[in-house]
């Protein structure tokens, strides 16, 4: 059971600059990558020998089944040579491996350690030597000198840009404890209702209960609301990006973009539709999600491969709402909410329980930060979240050729039409609704359980048979 309380979780946890095209399989072992280049520095000395010092990277399960497609061996390659998703720029990133494959040296402080992606990055299988995987995204960095490990470390990737370290002698995840953080909090909560019912005794905004949260754990308003002010502008270029640029995306399955010319049919009024359709959150979710597709720069919301669906709902919003700056930013305070319940009860990870754990998510955050930012109450908010999730269940994760484009772009498309949708369900209901949004979230964990390995990012079954 994983003892991370949902009120330790805040917006900037689940709303996270990076790179596409998967924060599990790129943001997440480039991270990873990068946390074991600081691990391994403080293991090394001066008394540890140089001459034959060796970086090996072993990718398992998911990782290694779809991988090559989400370009994990470029990201962990600019990981181990110190790059960070957030702050490096795309093409900085993607020329590592290369790189690397000319000149294979990684400068580790004063120490020189060999690594040839080529050969030292190893595409292993579902089983870590001879016993099961501690999580699907699973991998192993181990600095050798010569056949000697002077030391390794295996951090899972678990969605969304999370990594987790496991314990070496254990096998067991190396997790927070949360004994103590109910103390840390003036509002604490660990579900759907104890937020809601925080919400309604307490006479505050949903929003205005993760500010005093994140504050008493050490961030002020102000920092808070620039940090998310800047995910809204990240948003905003991403959406600009994907909406003047067309081509193929890469990876070798010839997906043509589509945003820009949809944009500029719906922009004449060309587009076709039913009376008073609007195109606008399909075409920004997919404009979002080809920048992803391409490599360049998103927000987890709460992955990449929902990254699309947020941005879009906040875009068609704010231009059909008018909606303030400060607005916009308690909607991703209120949607974060509903991620780090997901990511607590159940889990964001494709290769986990399927796409329900990523654009069903995604919706689910949408919904309820669309229905707080247009005057929702705590029990509609809290109706919209649990009618997004519930209209994902059982989705599975099958991206052709292990690229997160078919049918993964569409899929946000629709996911943003079906948040707006839910959004104006519980908007024109009483918030009463026989399901609640635990209960759905205990249910997407056991289909996610319950659904089948080849259904879950890798590439082996459903539509990426072809």
């Amino acid at each position: 059971m994983n003892p991370t309380r949902a009120d330790q979780i805040g917006p900037l946890d689940m709303f996270k600059i990076g790179i596409g095209p998967s924060s599990s399989h790129t943001v997440g072992p480039m991270i990873a990558a990068l946390e074991f280049r600081k691990y391994a520095l403080t293991k090394l000395s001066e008394s540890v020998p140089t001459n034959d010092l060796r970086l090996k990277v072993e990718l398992f399960g998911s990782l290694s089944a779809t991988g090559r497609g989400h370009a994990t061996d470029g990201a962990v390659c600019a990981g181990l040579i110190g790059l960070h998703p957030k702050s490096a720029e795309p093409e900085e990133i993607w020329a590592a491996m290369p790189a690397l494959q000319a000149q294979p040296i990684v400068q580790l402080g004063q120490h020189r350690a060999r690594f040839l992606p080529a050969e030292d990055i190893l595409w292993q299988g579902w089983f870590l030597d001879d016993g099961p995987l501690p999580h699907p995204n699973t991998i192993r960095f181990r600095l050798l000198n010569a056949d000697k490990i002077v030391t390794e470390e295996i951090i899972l990737s678990v969605g969304g840009g999370f990594v987790e370290p496991v314990d070496i002698s254990t096998g067991m995840r190396r997790l927070p404890q949360a004994s103590d953080v109910q103390k840390c909090v003036p509002y604490p909560f660990n579900s759907a209702a104890e937020f809601v019912e925080q919400c309604k005794r307490n006479g505050i905004p949903l929003w205005q209960l993760v500010i005093e949260n994140e504050a008493a754990k050490g961030m002020d308003e102000a920092t808070l609301r620039k940090n998310l002010s800047d995910i809204l502008r990240t948003f905003d270029k991403c959406i600009e990006a994907g909406l003047r640029t067309d081509g193929i995306l890469p990876g070798g399955l010839n997906v043509k973009r589509r945003a820009k010319a949809l944009y500029e049919l719906m922009k004449a009024g060309k587009a076709p539709g039913w009376s008073g359709s609007d195109l606008r959150p399909s075409v920004f979710a997919m404009a979002v999600n080809e920048e992803n597709a391409a490599g360049g720069r998103v927000v987890t919301a709460p992955t990449n491969g929902s990254s699309g669906l947020i941005p879009a709902v906040w875009r068609t919003l704010q231009e059909t709402n008018n909606l303030s700056d400060e607005v916009l930013q308690n909607g991703l305070m209120v949607a974060s909410v509903i991620g780090a319940l997901v990511k607590t009860h159940a889990s964001i990870s494709g290769a986990e329980v399927g796409c329900q754990g990523e654009v069903g998510t995604s919706c689910a955050m949408a919904a309820a930060g669309a229905t707080a930012m247009l005057g929702g109450t705590p029990s509609q908010i809290e109706n919209a979240a649990e009618i997004g999730i519930e209209h994902h269940l059982g989705m599975t994760c099958d991206p052709i050729m292990g690229l997160v484009q078919v049918p993964c772009i569409e899929r946000n498309a629709m996911g943003a039409v079906k948040a707006l949708n839910a959004t104006m369900l519980s908007l024109a209901s009483d918030g009463e609704h026989l399901v609640s949004l635990d209960r759905a979230l205990e249910v997407m964990k056991q289909t996610g359980l319950d659904m089948n390995q080849k259904y879950k990012e890798t590439a082996t079954g459903g539509l990426a048979l072809g």
